[in-house]
This record gives C-alpha cells, sequence and structure tokens, in this order.
C-alpha cells in the first residue's frame, strides 16, 4: 500500500492542482457572471423597464450559463482543443485540461450566484435602496453577506465537480489519479492501483464536503 501510495503522489498533486487553479477562476468569473445576470433581472436591482438593453443582456447572458451548463464536459474538452493547444502549447498534462475545466465549472457557479443571490429577501433590498445605498454597496454589503452560506456551500459542490471532471480528463491523458486509474490501473491491468486512485479520489470529494459543511455552519448565523 506505501508503495501505491508514494506512485500516487504526484498524481494526487495533480489532481488538487485541477481541481483549485480551476476552482478559483471559475468562482471570480462565475461569480460575475451569476451578478450580472441577477442584477439585470426582474428580480434584480436594475432598473430594466427603463433600458430595454438590459433585459436584452440579461437574457443573452442567462442563455450562455444554460447552454454551457447542459453540455458534457467531455464535449466541451473536445471543442476547446484547439484553444488548449494555442494557450498552453499542448492537449496532454494537466495545464491542458484547465481551460475547458473553467469552461465548465464557470457557469455552474455563475447559476449558483443567482440562485444565492435570489435567496435573500427583496424587502431587504429595497430597504438598501432607500436608505440611498448604491449598487455597489447593494452587491457586496447586502447580497454578498446575505448570500454567503449558499455562496460557500456552492464553492465546495463546484470543487467536488472539478474533481469529477478532472478523473475525465485523465482519462485521455491529462494526468492526475483519473489517469493513473484509466491507463495504469484498468488498460495494464493493476487493480489494486486503479482502486488505490478511485480511493483517494472519494477521500477527496468528502474531505471537501466535510470541510464546506463546517465552514457553513459557521458563517450562517440564520
Amino acid at each position: 500500500m506505501l508503495q501505491l501510495l508514494i506512485k500516487l503522489r504526484e498524481p494526487l498533486l495533480e489532481t488538487l492542482l485541477l481541481t483549485f487553479i480551476p476552482l478559483i477562476i471559475s468562482v471570480v468569473l462565475g461569480f460575475l457572471f451569476g451578478t450580472l445576470v441577477f442584477i439585470t433581472s426582474d428580480a434584480g436591482i436594475l432598473d430594466v423597464n427603463a433600458s430595454p438593453g438590459l433585459r436584452v443582456l440579461n437574457r443573452i447572458s442567462d442563455a450562455i450559463i444554460n447552454i454551457l451548463r447542459s453540455v458534457p464536459y467531455l464535449i466541451i474538452l473536445i471543442w476547446l482543443l484547439p484553444v488548449t493547444k494555442l494557450l498552453v502549447g499542448s492537449i496532454i498534462g494537466w495545464k491542458a485540461a484547465i481551460p475547458s475545466l473553467v469552461v465548465s465549472a464557470t457557469p455552474f457557479f455563475a447559476r449558483m450566484t443567482v440562485i444565492a443571490f435570489s435567496e435573500v429577501p427583496k424587502g431587504t433590498i429595497e430597504a438598501s435602496k432607500a436608505l440611498g445605498a448604491s449598487n455597489f454597496d447593494i452587491i457586496f454589503k447586502v447580497l454578498l453577506p446575505e448570500s454567503k452560506p449558499a455562496l460557500l456551500s456552492s464553492i465546495a459542490v463546484t470543487a467536488i465537480n472539478l474533481i469529477s471532471y478532472s478523473a475525465m480528463a485523465g482519462a485521455i491523458g491529462a494526468g492526475g489519479l483519473g489517469y493513473e486509474a484509466y491507463l495504469y490501473g484498468l488498460i495494464r491491468n493493476n487493480p489494486p492501483l486503479m482502486y488505490m486512485a478511485t480511493l483517494l479520489i472519494i477521500i477527496l470529494v468528502f474531505g471537501i464536503q466535510y470541510i464546506g459543511d463546517i465552514i457553513v455552519r459557521k458563517v450562517d448565523k440564520r
């Protein structure tokens, strides 16, 4: 077992990189994209009736999120191979999987952001407007604090999704535990290696969920 763990040390590091680098990028982009969709919606903080362009922007942004969320990860991975080759210089290795992971995870977190903001009582938003709060203040001093538990929970779920995606990417040469389980475990008929790699993936998923639940309970004051 120790020899298997030593052999899987580098793939484990690659899986962590494949999870947390795209996670950081996806959370930032997803938050911005989700905020845009929410504030330009009928329940948002902008007056969409006064500017028809905002309603069009909302429909387009919302459609992009829905389309990208409905496309399976492997399809996105294949679609982005030319872009990956241009950005990274290769279509093999853990770095090559990052663009497709970001494109897959960003719309998911964007939708979670919209849902989290939608759960904030509209009366709280209206009261902030009545007190003269700017749109920036409403986003970062009202919406963000009120929806923090939901957003943190969404980050944990996004990280878990990325672990799953990285395992699929690994099966076609992206590295990580998925690559080890598929190539060296399944194809080369090494069941102990395959089971150990799978076990490490499961431990990562449970670990992230457990830590996420603890953090959410600490910040949730409701």
